[in-house]
């Protein structure tokens, strides 16, 4: 693959529903300018966009893909997205790296879910964006019907290049000696035409609509010559955590944006080239990871296909094989002028999976596999929670989760089964005791002796102690090791083993032996005072309740305000949203929420969006309650 200049290269994403035809649009792309000799098809399994072994199998993209195809002397660099939901990451991956995005319509569907959300991410990150309405060759298709629900859906912007009028007023818009032009009824030039055009794609006030069937060729070649025209090419700034960076010389500045984990190949790189040129063997600086790297092997990657890269202009993106320690979000530049791009944004995990090894032993695999597999997709988490001592894997859905997990098997020998979400409860009381905890050992020799008298009430931080003993009753010496007692217990409390929280504990009165006293034994006296004092004080579970934002279209609000009753939650408030939206304030406990990322899903036709955080601890009901502590007695008899 030869080298282009800033001007000649256009780098576009591929969004849009699952099946819509982006892949096969690239087929027809690479089929048009002789890089293939026959389609490829994704039933088959031969294209050139999903090469990955799962992706062939499962049948659908999982990971954006480089494709290239060289027309008319430019360079456009296509990024073809996954159409499935759970790997929204993979999107907001390749928006980072394009000037625009064209979303992909199916003529026979029209506007389904994906386009909805394809339309969305571009807002959300202000990309300019197009519509391919693909599939034309199917029978009962009206496209004139279909352009007029994308305009009637996603505003006036929508328009065709037959719309001269639409198009000529928003050209207009974009310069005022445009402005004038148009209303003294003079024609633009073509240049002013296309640089209009640009200008007003760039601003979002045009988005065009093209047509084609990606399987017969027809019109491919036509949008091609669109995006050439019209899509801008790199140019003006990137966004620094700084501030900015313009496209063009100057010392180097490159962005990754993506890191493929390639079975033969071992990691890699895609990178943006913003500032400068990049060159095999050159020595860049990470400030991310304040490391050093030299440039190993560098070339241009169509699917799995290489190509060599001798070196890569602003606006190019190229692959950089085996980085020692950049990752993706990560910037290269010249150590003499640092500048740190601003990392990929990654939605909130929204489904969490409790996931453990199926042999022991398999920990560490497990933890080295994760490690590895979110070099490339770093849209998941996973974690350890101290409490419950699972290990949850959070993830956008089902079928992420799916992937992760095959990966783990498939790639790294890391068999893991999931098992049922814990919740990390807790204990604290609701009334006050007054309590004797006395230990008092004798074994022959020295013996051992502690007894202390202690006051549990609630208390508005997690835990408070108070000394207020008098006359020496405890010396003081040993007073620390009967705060460290009670400290301790307050891990571990009387009813389902919980941690405790909200308790005050206020030594009051004691005795000692001037030998047999030890730290050891008021350490222990402390711990009798507790178990009998929490069993005294009106003790109750307490469960986390969690603060949810749901965003969904108004039809669906009754059905999930129904359901969030269902949860045990509570709508806090409604706030109307634009383009039909209604953004819900709810709290609910935790553990009616572990099914919710599905759930909303299925009832809102996968339109419903929510994030959660912890919010506070409430009472169990007692019902509840009751069963919690009757399995935690079942599972401590069933281990005894």
């Amino acid at each position: 693959m030869k080298g282009y200049k800033t001007e000649n290269i256009r780098n576009i994403a591929l969004l849009g529903h699952g099946s819509s035809g982006k892949t096969t649009f690239l087929e027809a792309g690479l089929l048009a300018t002789g890089v293939i000799t026959r389609l490829g098809r994704v039933e088959d399994g031969n294209t050139v966009s999903d090469f990955d072994k799962m992706e062939i199998e499962k049948g659908y993209s999982i990971s954006a893909t480089m494709v290239p195809v060289e027309y008319n002397k430019v360079k456009i660099n296509f990024i073809d997205t996954p159409g499935v939901f759970d790997f929204v990451g993979e999107v907001n991956s390749a928006l980072r790296a394009a000037e625009a995005a064209a979303i992909f319509v199916d003529a026979s569907s029209g506007i389904q879910v994906g386009t909805e959300k394809a339309w969305n991410y571009c807002k959300a990150a202000g990309m300019p964006r197009f519509f391919v309405i693909n599939k034309i060759d199917k029978d009962n298709v009206d496209i004139s019907s279909l352009i007029s629900e994308l305009g009637g859906k996603f505003g006036s912007s929508v328009m065709t290049m037959d719309d001269t009028d639409s198009i000529n007023e928003a050209i207009a818009e974009t310069d005022e000696a445009l402005m004038e032009k148009f209303f003294e009824g003079e024609e633009f030039t073509e240049e002013e035409f296309n640089n209009g055009l640009k200008a007003a794609l760039k601003l979002g006030d045009i988005c065009p609509v093209f047509t084609c069937s990606a399987v017969k060729g027809t019109g491919v070649k036509e949008v091609l010559d669109a995006m050439i025209k019209y899509v801008p090419h790199p140019e003006g700034a990137a966004k620094t955590v700084e501030g900015e960076a313009e496209y063009g010389a100057g010392p180097t500045a490159a962005f990754i944006f993506k890191t493929i984990a390639d079975p033969f190949l071992g990691k890699i790189s895609l990178a943006k080239v913003v500032r400068g040129k990049l060159t095999p063997a050159m020595m860049l600086y990470n400030p991310t990871a304040e490391k050093e790297e030299k440039l190993g092997s560098m070339f241009f990657m169509r699917g799995k296909t290489q190509g060599d890269c001798p070196e890569a202009v602003p606006g190019d993106i190229v692959a950089l094989g085996k980085l020692q320690y950049t990752q993706t979000g990560d910037t290269l530049c010249d150590k003499g002028s640092i500048v740190r791009f601003a990392p990929v944004e990654y939605p909130q995990p929204t489904l969490f999976t409790a996931i453990e090894p199926k042999a022991k032993g398999d920990d560490a695999k497990v933890a080295a596999g994760i490690a590895k597999i979110r070099e490339e997709d770093p849209s998941f988490v996973y974690e350890r929670n101290a409490e419950t001592r699972q290990s949850l894997l959070g993830t956008q859905g089902d079928i992420q989760a799916g992937i992760i997990l095959s990966k783990l098997k498939d790639r790294y020998g890391a068999d893991v089964e999931t098992v049922p979400q814990k919740v990390a409860y807790r204990e604290t009381i609701k009334g006050t005791s007054d309590v004797q905890g006395k230990h008092k050992k004798q074994t022959g020799g020295s013996g051992q002796y502690g007894d202390v008298y202690v006051k549990f009430s609630p208390s508005t931080e997690e835990f408070e102690f108070a000394d207020e003993t008098v006359g020496g009753c405890v010396p003081k010496q040993f007073i620390p090791a009967v705060e460290k007692g009670l400290r301790e217990c307050m891990e571990k409390g009387p009813l389902a083993g919980c941690k405790c929280q909200n308790i005050k504990a206020t030594l009051y009165y004691g005795s000692y032996h001037a030998v047999d006293s030890d730290e050891m034994s008021f350490k222990l006296a402390a711990s009798i005072a507790f178990k009998k004092g929490i069993q005294e004080a009106k003790p109750c579970l307490l469960e986390p309740i969690m603060k949810v934002k749901v965003v969904v279209p108004d039809d669906y609000t009754g059905d999930v305000m129904g359901d969030m009753n269902k949860r045990r939650g509570r709508i806090m408030g409604m706030t109307p949203m634009a383009g039909g939206l209604q953004e819900l304030d709810a709290e609910a406990p935790q553990v009616e929420l572990f099914s919710y990322a599905n759930d909303l899903r299925a009832m809102t036709q996968a339109r419903g969006s929510f994030t959660m955080e912890f919010e506070r601890y409430e009472e169990v009901p007692g019902n509840l309650a009751t069963k919690i502590i009757e399995a935690h007695k079942a599972e401590e008899e069933a281990n005894a």
